[in-house]
């Protein structure tokens, strides 16, 4: 009888411990999980950003030569730079670990800076032709391969922009329950 009394109070014991130790091992996951997302959404924000500004700042000067403002030897360095930083961002957004929800996203992105890319290579083909070319039908071929090149550039550039506003409204992955039981 006396054993009991001295065991009854530590079974008690390592019952709590034990359910505490449960509780706080949820606790933890969750924490982990709203970590990865904050940490996906600040890499996203930040790629977004950047690569607005590189692509902006291309688009305007395409934009210039589009218009007949500038001559097409002006934005050779300027399209080599956006082409190199698109294929960086590129690799950087494969490279994103988010959660399950957010593999979408990251898979979008990618897929327009893709799209930026052979949009650069596009202006870069139409503006050495029109480099080369000043009359005739290789002139139209030339305008028009900037023109389109131009339009995928800002097209990339909107997506991507709205691919990072979906990426802020997401939200933490809801724990699966299967059998009755929750699978992290």
């Amino acid at each position: 009888m006396q054993n009991l009394v001295v065991l009854l109070p530590i079974a008690g014991f390592i019952a709590l411990a034990a359910g505490l130790a449960f509780v706080l091992r949820g606790t933890g996951r969750i924490v982990a999980r709203a970590r990865e997302l904050e940490h996906f959404k600040s890499a996203v924000r930040d790629l977004a950003a950047r690569v607005d500004a590189s692509l902006g700042g291309a688009a305007g000067q395409i934009d210039a030569v589009r218009r007949r403002q500038v001559g097409p030897e002006t934005i050779t360095d300027t399209v080599a730079a956006a082409t190199d930083a698109v294929e960086r961002y590129a690799d950087e957004a494969r490279n994103l670990r988010g959660p399950k929800s957010a593999r979408h996203i990251q898979g979008e992105l990618v897929a327009e800076l893709e799209r930026a890319e052979r949009a650069l290579g596009m202006v870069e083909h139409g503006a050495s032709i029109l480099a080369a070319a000043r009359r005739g039908s290789r002139e139209l071929e030339a305008q028009t391969s900037i023109k389109r090149g131009y339009l995928n550039l800002l097209h990339a550039r909107e997506a991507i922009a709205r691919h990072a506003l979906e990426a802020q409204d997401l939200e933490a992955d809801e724990p699966s329950v299967k059998a009755g039981r929750r699978i992290a």
